[in-house]
């Protein structure tokens, strides 16, 4: 089938779809960094890949943006496959890596400047460009050199050097690692603004709270492989629960006594023990809001509460999904 017939076909049969992967794989001799993915995303989406370090997020996005060689498989950027037409997708993306890659002996506007000179941009265009840019992560007016920036700042201009030719597809690996919750913030929200541009952005994370706040879709990675995938709602309603109780005992006979009692309980989904901090600590999922929260408190399933080090009432999150999905928290 020639490349024509397959863009067409691509065009007919996923007018909405703009990557498609397809069974994807990636080897590093004896390590299966990526195994064999397969993931759709629709125009104007914002996707995010979840993920714990070394789950194979950054080595996904490497092939996606043509820095990589699929193993085996292949993926589609806008009906181009990443093997065999690199250029056509080039020009179609933007990318924020995880590495910080800027020009240290470049200011902040010559950094921006640059990249759009690359895309042909005008001088004058790019110059407003980037001002406005760097205005929008308020690191405008610096005349020092970018090496002389602090890490946060680094990674606000690589956001803004990716954005400054408009791509209709932008990938940002781990964006906001590293800001402090103001510059956090200050990302997010333009991520949503790009969102409203109808611009299709592919989010790497081990973030929860971003990927649930940002997230049309979520797909879960780990070991090379997708384990879930849908909204951040649909992942929490088939994977997790309404709501956790953590617990952490003084010894590890209270926790087993305690566990042991839980199953008496009907509207408890599951209980896990975890290691925090060498802490004995027990997960509790449950069904129902604050007053079966309660219920469970007046139960009497706790015969001293000296024996607690401590307790901790939460809303099910993402994280709680990788957790019943593995067996352990993102971060581990």
């Amino acid at each position: 089938m020639t490349k024509s017939i397959i863009k067409k076909e691509f065009q007919i049969n996923n007018d909405s779809i703009i990557i498609d992967i397809q069974n994807i794989k990636k080897d590093f001799k004896d390590v299966k960094a990526v195994d064999g993915v397969s993931l759709k995303v629709k125009k104007g989406e914002l996707f995010s890949i979840l993920g714990p370090n070394g789950a194979g997020k950054t080595t996904l996005v490497r092939m996606l943006t043509t820095v990589l060689t699929p193993t085996s498989g292949n993926a589609y950027i806008k009906g181009h496959s990443i093997k065999s037409e690199k250029r056509e997708i080039v020009k179609l993306i933007g990318v924020c890596p995880q590495d910080i890659v800027i020009y240290d002996i470049l200011r902040a506007e010559e950094n921006v400047e640059f990249v759009a000179h690359m895309h042909g941009i005008s001088n004058k265009e790019a110059k407003e460009k980037a001002k406005i840019l760097l205005e929008k992560f308020g690191i405008a007016g610096r005349k020092t050199w970018s090496k002389n920036f602090s890490g946060g700042m680094k990674r606000r201009l690589n956001l803004a050097m990716a954005l400054v030719f408009d791509p209709e597809i932008l990938f940002l690996d781990e964006p906001t690692a590293g800001l402090d919750p103001q510059a956090r913030r200050l990302v997010w929200d333009y991520i949503r603004e790009l969102k409203n541009k109808n611009i299709t952005i592919i989010l790497m994370t081990h973030d929860m709270v971003e990927a649930d706040s940002l997230s049309d879709r979520v797909a879960i990675i780990d070991h090379g492989k997708i384990i879930a995938q849908g909204t951040p709602t649909e992942l929490k309603e088939k994977y997790g629960s309404d709501n956790v109780l953590e617990i952490s005992f003084k010894e590890q006979i209270d926790l087993n006594l305690v566990k042991n009692s839980l199953k008496e309980i009907p509207f408890i989904a599951n209980s896990k023990e975890i290691n925090r901090k060498g802490k004995n600590t027990l997960l509790i999922s449950f069904q129902g809001g604050l007053k079966k929260f309660i219920h469970i408190l007046q139960s009497g399933f706790i015969n001293n509460i000296d024996d607690v080090e401590n307790m901790k009432f939460r809303q099910n999150s993402l994280e709680d999904v990788f957790l019943n999905l593995t067996g352990r928290r993102l971060r581990d």
